[in-house]
Order: C-alpha cells, then sequence, then structure tokens
C-alpha cells in the first residue's frame, strides 16, 4: 500500500528537506527522533483530535436553546470532518471503508449498551437512531482512523504474528462478549488470556526517521488503549455521554474500563489486518539501512 497519501508525501519531502542535515548519533539525533514521533503520532490522531474539539466547544459555546440541536450540530461537524479529511487527502478510499466498517461495528454497540443502561447520551435533535446519536459512530471511526494512519506513517511491520484467522476468531468472540456478558458468564479475562497468548510472541517494527525501532505489540495495545481511556474522561466531563455513576456529577472513568479497550484494541487491530495484511519487519530494516533521506 502507499506509504503516504500525496499530502502527506509533499509534508514529507519538506520535512526530509529540514531533517537532511541532523545528526545521526548523541543526543541531538535521539532528540529529533523523539519529535519526529511526536509529530506523527498527533498527525495520526488527527480525526480524533478535531471531534474532541468540537464535542468541548460544543458543550463550552453551543446554546442550549439554538434552533438546531446539540446532537444534529456534532452529526453535521462529524461528517463534515469526514468530508475534510477526504477532500484534503489525509485519507485514503480504501481507509474510508475500514472507517465505515468501524461505524458499523461501533453503532451496533452503541445501540445494545445504551438499552442496557451502560451509559447513555443527552436526548434532542432528529439524527439519531434509538437513543444514540449519529455522532457517536464517528467516535469509533476515529478510532479506526487512527489504526489506519499509524499503520501507514510508521511502515508498521510485525514479526512472529500469528495466523490471520485465529485473530478473526479472537475479534468476533470479543465483540460477541461485549453483548453476552450481560445475561451469561463474563469471558473478558478468558479472552485476555487468549489474547496474551496469541499475541504474547509478537513484535511490532516501526520507523521514525532513521531509526528502526521495536516494541512487544500487547504493550502497543495497552498504550493506545490508555490513550484513548484519557479521551474518554475528556468526553465525559464534556457531557458527550455519561455512565451510571456520573448522572450526578462527573467523576474519573473508572480505570477497569481499560481492559474494555484494550480487547477493543484487538477488534480495532483485526479490523485494520483484513484491509492492510500485517508485513514482516525485513524489507522494512533493509529500506532503513538505505534511506534516510526523509520523515520515512
Amino acid at each position: 500500500m502507499a506509504r503516504f497519501t500525496s499530502l502527506e508525501q509533499r509534508i514529507d519531502d519538506f520535512a526530509g528537506r529540514l531533517l537532511e542535515n541532523a545528526p545521526s548519533h548523541g543526543f541531538r539525533a535521539g532528540l529529533v527522533e523523539f519529535l519526529v514521533f511526536g509529530l506523527k503520532q498527533a498527525w495520526a490522531c488527527i480525526f480524533g483530535a478535531l471531534m474532541l474539539v468540537m464535542i468541548l466547544a460544543a458543550r463550552l459555546w453551543y446554546p442550549d436553546d439554538a434552533l438546531l440541536a446539540r446532537n444534529d450540530a456534532l452529526v453535521i461537524g462529524a461528517v463534515a470532518i469526514q468530508v475534510f479529511m477526504i477532500a484534503a487527502r489525509l485519507e485514503t478510499g480504501r481507509e474510508l471503508l475500514v472507517i465505515l466498517a468501524f461505524h458499523v461495528v461501533g453503532t451496533g454497540m452503541e445501540l445494545f449498551k445504551t438499552s442496557v443502561g451502560s451509559w447513555s447520551y443527552a436526548s434532542g435533535g432528529v439524527l439519531h437512531i434509538g437513543p444514540v446519536p449519529l455522532y457517536t459512530g464517528f467516535m469509533y471511526a476515529a478510532v479506526g482512523s487512527y489504526m489506519c494512519r499509524v499503520y501507514r506513517l510508521f511502515d508498521l511491520r510485525f514479526s512472529r504474528y500469528p495466523r490471520i484467522w485465529l485473530t478473526v476468531v479472537a475479534a468476533a468472540l470479543i465483540y460477541v462478549n461485549f453483548f453476552t456478558h450481560h445475561y451469561t458468564f463474563d469471558f473478558r479475562y478468558v479472552l485476555l488470556l487468549f489474547v496474551a497468548v496469541l499475541w504474547g510472541r509478537t513484535w511490532m517494527h516501526f520507523r521514525v526517521f532513521r531509526k528502526t525501532l521495536r516494541m512487544p505489540l500487547l504493550l502497543a495495545f495497552l498504550l493506545v488503549a490508555l490513550f484513548i481511556w484519557f479521551a474518554e474522561n475528556i468526553g465525559t466531563l464534556a457531557g458527550a455521554w455519561v455512565y451510571p455513576n456520573q448522572e450526578h456529577g462527573w467523576e474519573l472513568v473508572s480505570i477497569t474500563k481499560l481492559l474494555s479497550w484494550f480487547l477493543l484494541m484487538i477488534i480495532s487491530v483485526v479490523m485494520v489486518t483484513l484491509a492492510y495484511p500485517p508485513r514482516p519487519p525485513g524489507a522494512l530494516e533493509r529500506a532503513a539501512d538505505t534511506d534516510a533521506d526523509g520523515v520515512r
């Protein structure tokens, strides 16, 4: 697949010219790698960041008595962000298909979870399905957007990646358990053990600027889940949705939600790898040795 969209390629070429004389060793070289890593992560998060800014702005400044309901304004804003992402060539058409799949999976979960009282949304507006405002699907889409973009921006490769069919089974069981645990035994800890065995030997290889780095894939899952938990606290603070314990005043989202987000990461990764099959690290490491001209 293409490493960058056309706009990203122009940005990368410009950054490469700025950094072509950057040191290759020592503290300054490490600082350059760190800064480039941070900038790429921020770029990968742009969809989610714009969604959070919009939700916070609606909470702080959108009038309660406006003719257009706040929920409907958020839906229109989310659609505008998505259109902007495609029109500005920040996402590819292939990524849009993956993101639409996140919409379907996420909306299905939202409809069920709100029906059993796991969380709730403020009422109002016409752009909703039952009690679920349509902008909620875009919050799941933001996760999908990040997963696709980080895959490209860091040219992710994987060693000892499990068989795809086994990962699909794991993702399907996790998704089903999000529904069935309300009525039968909760298998999340069994599924967590299954995930640990399945991906326990997998390493993720990624390029920042000149260096190729690696980390255990399970650690990467946990770090992304932690980041989503932080974003969830911002979302509930802004009143985008509330958990039962927050109905009489905001409280920090329970740290136990990390497990749910960790398991959701498995579903997200599997969905992305169905569109972009995992690749081994060999070609990446050879490219790192021969190509240090840009932020690639």
